[in-house]
């Protein structure tokens, strides 16, 4: 299987330098990343919001070494925020944040990581909006849920992301499901363990189809990350026996993948919001696009052939 081993160069400095270096990755990039400032972004959050699609938004850069680059980090989304306030497009675009990028793996980084994502939900609230805390290796999960929990004692419409593919995710899903929660499933993306994780691609469905029915039958908003054709027609179905409507869960897709499924899905009546990441530091977010989906890799692939 190709995705760990493409997971593994994600963390490679080595590799870094081959795929950005190469002169055709850029405009590979630009698929899943349309832009590396605010001023390229809008244009794009404008476009999508006409026709009928939510958004959340992701700065992108995980690799925070020092607290400077994550106040930094805290303050690429009060920006992004301050422009969203203009566009007075309210919930119909929030933001997703990992809170390794706000400090989290420092000395003292859940402290860290809590005090500067803090005001990035501040800030969404009072515009009308809200955050999603992305979940990211395991090591990290109880501090994303502890924050998720502090956070929603003021803002409880902060949500969360949860993965299939963890043994520990369907307790998770049962604690989460709870009135006012929003959560995100999705499978996962990151290189975990067998000690942890699910390896192969059949058990994981079957996990994601297991968690999903915990969320549909629970009292919070489940957010379906996911770009699986069966899945979605399961989760569809899920829904209509658990008596949800249209506007009590909604679809989440990656900007770039299988994008008329997100205006067929809108157009159905459906709440579907396109995950939509942009920013320089564009490495890691761009390796797990490709480890997620082999049809994403052959994509690079063939552009590099072809343009190379």
């Amino acid at each position: 299987m190709l995705g760990p081993v493409i997971l593994a160069a994600s963390r490679s400095d080595r590799m870094r330098r081959l795929v950005t270096a190469a002169p055709v990755t850029k405009q590979v990039v630009d698929r899943f990343i349309p832009g590396e400032g605010v001023d390229d972004i809008v244009p794009i959050i404008e476009d999508l919001t006409a026709r009928g699609l939510q958004l959340t938004m992701d700065v992108v850069g995980e690799d925070i070494t020092t607290p400077e680059q994550a106040y930094a980090a805290r303050d690429a989304y009060l920006a992004l925020i301050d422009r969203l306030a203009l566009l007075e497009l309210g919930e119909k675009v929030e933001m997703s944040v990992k809170l390794s990028m706000f400090g989290q793996a420092l000395d003292g980084g859940h402290e860290l990581a809590l005090a500067n994502v803090r005001p990035v939900v501040e800030a969404a609230a009072a515009i009308g909006t809200t955050v999603t805390l992305d979940a990211e290796d395991h090591t990290t999960l109880d501090s994303m849920f502890a924050i998720h929990e502090e956070l929603r004692k003021d803002f409880p419409q902060t949500g969360c992301v949860i993965q299939a593919y963890l043994f520990r995710t369907e307790a998770d899903a049962r604690r989460l499901a709870a009135a006012g929660s929003r959560v995100r499933l999705v499978k996962g993306a990151y290189k975990e363990p067998a000690e942890v994780a699910y390896q192969q691609k059949h058990e994981i469905d079957k996990a994601y189809v297991r968690v999903l029915r915990i969320l549909m039958e629970g009292d919070g908003y489940p957010m379906i990350g996911s770009h699986d054709p069966r899945l979605i027609a399961i989760a569809q179905e899920l829904a209509h026996r658990a008596g949800r409507k249209l506007d009590e869960y909604e679809f989440q897709m990656l900007y770039g993948i299988r994008s008329e499924e997100h205006l067929r899905l809108a157009a159905e009546g459906h709440r579907m919001r396109v995950y939509t990441a942009y920013g320089t530091d564009w490495y890691g977010y761009f390796m797990r696009r490709l480890a997620e989906k082999p049809a994403n890799l052959r994509f690079f692939l063939r552009s590099m052939v072809s343009k190379g």
